[in-house]
């Protein structure tokens, strides 16, 4: 890692920070629309080692809104995509992939106590649900997407812990369900905007390239705020 290719960042966070963030390990669950700018943001921002999960390869109707989705990336997978892309940015960086969706039935393939933090960017309330509770089994903290899709005010996303939520659908069941396994705790991007009705019949919700983006910027924010917070302070303090 040269000292001026993050040479920006440092300027903000300080050297500590920095070298934090090179020596963290970061698990993403799905490389989609949100996903994808999650995991972009984090290889920019000098994240040293990444490991994404994905099974889908990109497909046409990802073009709107992916950031990995290209003409010439369709039907790769976006594991792999994704990989290229940081190597590019950060050749230094490590990163593993794993072509496979994230379910209880295979939450035995990862192991959780290898991570400074976890990605929640996956779809499904099953695979959510696991995720919170394999991150607490292993101390890890973790940051869940909530519903991005029949969206359009990027405006709205907010981060707060999934108790404080309301509006959100995903989220209201997230809550309920969490209770239910004595998760007290858990930090999530979600929108106060009401998902709109789709126009016409689609087999997945409707999308833009300006909401999830923005969930999935704002998700990559507080895992470098919450990784670096004592060592910025710490920079901050000796300025004085």
């Amino acid at each position: 890692m040269t000292a001026e290719q993050f040479s920006r960042t440092e300027l903000l966070l300080g050297e500590e920070a920095m070298e934090i963030l090179k020596n963290a390990r970061v698990a993403v669950f799905g490389i989609g629309g949100v996903g994808g700018y999650v995991t972009e943001a984090l290889a920019r921002s000098g994240v040293g080692a990444l490991d994404l999960t994905d099974k889908d390869r990109v497909c046409l109707s990802n073009l709107n809104r992916q950031i990995i989705a290209t003409h010439k990336s369709i039907g790769k997978y976006k594991t792999e995509v994704m990989r290229e892309r940081i190597l590019d940015i950060n050749p230094e960086a490590e990163v593993r992939t794993h072509e496979c969706f994230y379910l209880p039935e295979t939450k035995g393939e990862f192991d959780f106590s290898s991570y400074s933090y976890v990605v929640d960017a996956v779809d499904t309330v099953t695979a959510k649900l696991s995720l919170a509770e394999e991150a607490k089994a292993a101390g890890v903290p973790m940051i869940s997407s909530m519903g991005a899709g029949n969206k359009l005010n990027p405006f709205l996303f907010e981060t707060a812990d999934i108790y404080e939520t309301s509006v959100c659908p995903l989220a209201r069941v997230m809550r309920r369900e969490l209770r239910k396994r004595g998760i007290d705790h858990l930090k999530v991007v979600y929108s106060k905007e009401a998902p709109l009705r789709p126009l016409r019949e689609a087999d997945g919700p409707g999308s833009t390239a300006f909401v999830p983006s923005v969930a999935g910027l704002l998700i990559a924010s507080e895992v470098i705020r919450d990784l670096t917070e004592s060592a910025v302070r710490r920079a901050r303090e000796g300025q004085e």
